[in-house]
């Protein structure tokens, strides 16, 4: 019997929004990040965000993620907080990851931004603090250790930041993933023992 988890769920509602927002230009300004709007009362835009993206690639990258860690994740916020558990930690990721980027160009009329990134990082480093010996597999292809990958990709997040002109939001990247280690520590602080132990006592 095929088991539909909330996983599952949030991969399915993404797909339908990001593909009826694609057909429609309004639908997609009307849910898209733009701060000017935001500060005009639309708030909801910290949130659906998150279900739009720029095009096929965009999508397919972040749910594949998302369905191979978000599992994982799910039962372990399940256990403390019932079936909406991980549900509720996937939406505040998704809000607390854009914040930065609503601080730093909420006077910007040219800034937008879209994409579930924000949640899924939040995931995927959620996972990498439980498991960060386990491969991960870069663009489904190229084996590479979790922790390995965490720093590389914290390295890149904030170089590119910084360095600018590109048309990914690495700010929320950081924010995402900082707020998956944070919210499971805080939720669980013997993860941190246990981090620490799987990370210094491999078992390849």
């Amino acid at each position: 019997m095929f088991n539909f988890d909330h996983t599952t769920l949030i991969i399915i509602v993404t797909v339908i929004i990001s593909l009826l927002a694609w057909q429609s230009k309004a639908l997609f300004n009307r849910l898209i990040f733009y701060p000017p709007a935001v500060a005009k009362g639309q708030w909801y835009r910290f949130l659906t965000h998150g279900f739009i993206h720029a095009d096929s690639m965009h999508l397919l990258f972040n749910m594949f993620t998302l369905y191979f860690f978000g599992r994982a994740i799910e039962r372990f916020y399940t256990q403390y907080f019932g079936g909406l558990g991980f549900i509720l930690f996937y939406l505040i990721a998704i809000v607390v990851a854009i914040v930065p980027s609503y601080v730093q160009h909420r006077k910007d009329s040219m800034y937008l931004s879209l994409g579930a990134s924000g949640g899924v990082s939040a995931v995927l480093f959620a996972y990498i603090l439980m498991a960060p010996w386990d491969m991960l597999y870069l663009f489904a292809v190229v084996p590479i250790p979790a922790i390995v990958f965490a720093i590389a990709y914290v390295a890149y997040s904030i170089y590119a930041n910084h360095k600018g002109g590109s048309n990914i939001n690495h700010l929320a990247h950081l924010w995402g993933g900082a707020f998956g280690i944070i919210a499971t520590i805080a939720l669980e602080p013997a993860v941190i023992p246990h981090f620490l132990n799987v990370l210094l006592h491999p078992s390849f």
